[in-house]
């Protein structure tokens, strides 16, 4: 019989939680004081979008990113629907456009101007209109384009196509009403093929989202579930809720078999909703409690024992909601895996807090950073409507790597003026000669000269961009901290931009021994 220790290696067990400085957060944000239980927060690399109180009917601020600091209390909203907004989701493929559900029943999509509001902004893109009671949850699906999933209290999950020319639509093309009460929660599988669903019927449900029908049921009575999500590729679900003696606790089940839960575990008797997220690249699960201050993580293994508690983030501030940015926004430069948006009502406060793993080197970090999801669609709607599955279009975290959005907020500017000798006098010398010895065998010399073309398009890209945007847009510092950060990111960029001239000085000088030593050869013969 064999012994095997407690002690279980992992690369995320330090990992800890690094609130934001107080000019890094946003201060006099009035925050919804709506009883709902979602997140009432979503953040892109471009925007934070946050439900707010307002006179009359349902609005949503969208602050730019880098906007940190106290809010005007006059700044403009996005204000059309006639009820208090209940759910926002940014799309994941366009960061400017954003889906709203609301008390009125209706959803509306919105386009976001890349300039900065200056005044309420009350025209949406498109309205739909089919629930026949108010909406609580909208979720854009994770691979197809324009595909749209809406559940109300008229216990009926609802499939959207965006891609039409209407601007007021009013048949879905799939209603899903097999519910018997309001669904609290939606998730999609990786692939967007199923779709999981907590409902008030104490059930947990995984449909097929094209045919509406339902595949698995779980009628467990000692879990009574108000959040669910699927866990990436593991083929397993996760939801949390209350056990039988109201403790909160989460379960795990297989996606296969929802007749038991694999695990259960008790976390505490506070009595606010927990909040399940989960990070496909890194195995780590995140759970949020709504009212109290903390974040519990763990890392998620396919066999026993499945969850792997690592710590726990503590405040004294508790959170009413909770944003999450998407990876392809993050700081890799810092070592940084996740991002909450804290939403503290009591101070009007929106507060980020990173989730870091602690390392000495500065390079990139290959291993925390596999290919992830990107902005791009894997499928158009009618692809997916037709029954197509395709798993998300993956990019690479590393800095200097392609812009991932398909649609950035700032045009791509040429090189400045400090560049611009580099690549012109390598490219105009290797003309000149390619001109004169034209008449000479040059297969190699052409194999060198566009590999290093292709080298030099690389090395340029590079230096055009840093983690994704473009570093002649920064915005102005406000703080002495954030100039000093300014400065020492312009003397690594000076530094860089020296080696690159000094690495095109040497290629042609290199160059020039070549083309010496084939003229020297061709006169021996």
């Amino acid at each position: 019989m064999s012994w095997h220790p407690q002690y279980r290696s992992s690369k995320f067990r330090h990992v800890f939680g690094k609130p934001a400085s107080k000019e890094n957060c946003y201060d006099a944000v009035p925050i919804t004081r709506s009883v709902h239980d979602n997140h009432f927060c979503a953040v892109n690399p471009q925007f934070i979008a946050v439900v707010t109180e307002c006179a009359g009917g349902g609005a949503f601020l969208v602050i730019p990113l880098h906007q940190t600091g106290k809010l005007d209390p006059h700044y403009p909203k996005v204000c059309g629907h006639r009820g208090n907004v209940l759910d926002i989701k940014w799309n994941p493929f366009d960061d400017f456009e954003i889906a709203s559900c609301s008390e009125d029943a209706t959803i509306k999509i919105w386009d976001i101007p890349k300039q900065l509001l200056t005044k309420n902004l009350t025209g949406c893109r498109k309205e739909l209109v089919g629930h026949a009671r108010r909406v609580g949850l909208v979720e854009w699906h994770p691979t197809a384009a324009n595909i749209l999933f809406s559940s109300g209290y008229d216990y009926k999950v609802m499939v959207w196509n965006l891609d039409t020319k209407e601007s007021v639509i009013t048949s879905p093309v799939r209603t899903i009403d097999c519910h018997q009460d309001v669904i609290l929660s939606m998730s999609f599988n990786t692939s967007g093929s199923l779709l999981a669903t907590a409902c008030k019927d104490r059930r947990i449900r995984i449909l097929d989202p094209r045919a509406g029908t339902v595949l698995q049921e779980a009628s467990y009575k000692g879990h009574r579930a108000n959040k669910v999500l699927f866990l990436g590729n593991l083929k397993k679900l996760l939801s949390t809720g209350t056990s039988r003696w109201n403790n909160r606790q989460v379960a795990l089940w297989d996606q296969d078999d929802l007749s038991v839960p694999l695990t259960e575990e008790d976390l505490d008797g506070s009595s606010g909703v927990l909040f399940p997220f989960y990070d496909v690249d890194t195995n780590m699960l995140y759970v949020v409690g709504k009212g109290d201050g903390n974040i519990r993580y763990y890392e998620v293994s396919a066999d026993k024992p499945y969850l792997n508690y690592l710590t726990e983030y503590r405040s004294y501030n508790p959170q009413k909601g909770i944003g999450v940015m998407p990876k392809r926004g993050l700081n890799v430069s810092s070592c940084e895996i996740f991002r909450f948006y804290k939403l503290i009502t009591t101070k009007s406060l929106i507060e980020p807090v990173s989730m870091i793993v602690p390392r000495r080197s500065e390079s990139y970090q290959e291993d925390i950073y596999p290919p992830t999801a990107g902005a791009q669609p894997s499928l158009s709607a009618h692809e997916w409507l037709s029954g197509m599955n395709k798993g998300p279009v993956l990019v690479s975290l590393r800095p200097g790597s392609q812009l991932l959005s398909h649609q950035p907020l700032f045009p791509e500017r040429p090189l400045s003026n400090s560049m611009a000798p580099a690549s012109p006098r390598l490219s105009s010398q290797t003309g000149q000669l390619a001109a004169e010895d034209a008449w000479r065998p040059r297969s190699l010399l052409e194999e060198k000269a566009t590999r290093r073309a292709a080298e030099q398009r690389l090395e340029e890209k590079k230096t055009w961009f840093s983690n994704g945007f473009d570093i002649f847009e920064c915005p102005p510092p406000k703080t002495e901290n954030e100039l000093l950060q300014m400065f020492y990111r312009q003397q690594e960029e000076i530094r860089r931009l020296r080696e690159l001239l000094a690495q095109r000085e040497v290629q042609a000088k290199q160059l020039e021994l070549e083309i010496k030593n084939l003229r020297v050869g061709s006169e021996g013969f």
